[in-house]
């Protein structure tokens, strides 16, 4: 059974405006973490907004352990969810040592009880020594974890957490995504998170759910979105992708690449994601193609450390292809384009 159900939640700010987050339904599972993933002005925020409780919809149901937080004549205010939140921010108060930050949430305990906690909690997160400190000491990283202490020691049903990484320099911000990811599955905590950062997602959260204007555009495995993305808005969104139109016989569509192996099956008219990483480039210095190799010519380069990906000229088409940096090509060079991955059949209808 779910722990959070959201039910076609609408919400639009101005009556005649444009929905925010519209008709949206979700489900969390006990422990598990799940990322809402789009660009700006998608809807992502606003939907923690309403699972907090900040926000209050103007349609559907958010229910949280069997419970009712938000329906028809029900609103459950923000305190009395058992819903943790950390901020972009993290909101830490300046003028409170790290132990008070994560103590404040405890006021029902005793003094000593809630100390024990807090400290166990920072002892958790590699902060036990830091207790004394000040907010203003403390490293982005250090900041972060106080932050999720403070959001944790009360114990809540659900953490949500918005964009945490992103204030956080790229060294810094995979290891502690990692370290965090780590805590909090330890305490098989049930985690919303809000990024627009494709990479981090798919690190961090056991499922996707991809949005695009107040919607959820495609739920799944971080595996099963990339791999087989359902719409092109997420293909592109995901990592990129080249679309070429098909007609589908099964296994497999014709198009002007040739014919291509598919995922699952194709019939009639068909639109196609085909990842970059799904092509290869050869260098070609033959005059003539051999054994109906396809040709292409090599637009531009653009270097990524691990990769580079390589823009080229195929069949009337600009595709891209993702292939390892020390390939001796570059824009002007001609290449041998080859096929070595299954093109993706997307919902959307082909031109």
């Amino acid at each position: 059974m779910s722990l959070l159900t959201l039910d076609a939640l609408s919400l639009r700010y101005t009556p005649s405006g444009t929905a925010a987050v519209d008709g949206l339904s979700l489900s969390v599972e006990p422990g598990e973490v799940v990322a809402l993933l789009g660009p700006s002005g998608c809807g992502k925020t606003t939907t923690l907004r309403l699972v907090a409780g900040f926000e209050r919809p103007g349609a559907g149901t958010l229910t949280l352990d069997g419970r009712v937080l938000v329906g028809p004549g029900a609103f459950v205010p923000p305190e009395q969810r058992s819903v943790g939140m950390v901020f972009q921010d993290y909101a830490l108060f300046p003028h409170l040592s790290v132990l008070e930050n994560v103590t404040f949430g405890l006021s029902k305990l005793s003094r000593r009880e809630a100390e024990d906690k807090a400290r166990a909690m920072l002892t958790l997160f590699g902060l036990g020594e830091f207790a004394s400190r000040m907010p203003h000491s403390l490293s982005g990283g250090q900041q972060q974890r106080v932050a999720l202490s403070r959001a944790l020691a009360p114990g809540p049903r659900v953490l949500l957490l918005d964009e945490p990484f992103s204030s956080l320099d790229s060294g810094l911000r995979a290891s502690t995504r990692i370290e965090v990811r780590r805590v909090l599955k330890s305490l098989g905590a049930t985690v919303v998170l809000v990024t627009h950062d494709q990479g981090e997602a798919m690190a961090f959260a056991d499922r996707l759910a991809v949005m695009r204007a107040g919607k959820v555009e495609q739920v799944g495995t971080p595996e099963s979105v990339y791999s087989a993305p359902r719409t092109a808005f997420v293909a592109y969104f995901l990592g990129g992708t080249n679309l070429l139109p098909g007609m589908g016989f099964g296994g497999g569509a014709r198009t002007v690449l040739g014919n291509l192996p598919v995922m699952g099956q194709a019939k009639g008219k068909v639109l196609l994601s085909l990842r970059p990483e799904s092509l290869r480039l050869v260098p070609d210095t033959d005059s003539v193609a051999v054994g109906g190799a396809l040709r292409a010519e090599v637009l531009s380069r653009e270097f990524q450390g691990p990769s580079a990906e390589y823009t080229v000229a195929c069949g009337g088409m600009e595709l891209v292809v993702r292939g390892a940096p020390e390939l001796s090509l570059r824009p002007g060079d001609r290449a041998r384009l080859e096929i070595v991955g299954k093109a993706g059949v997307l919902a959307d209808s082909p031109d």
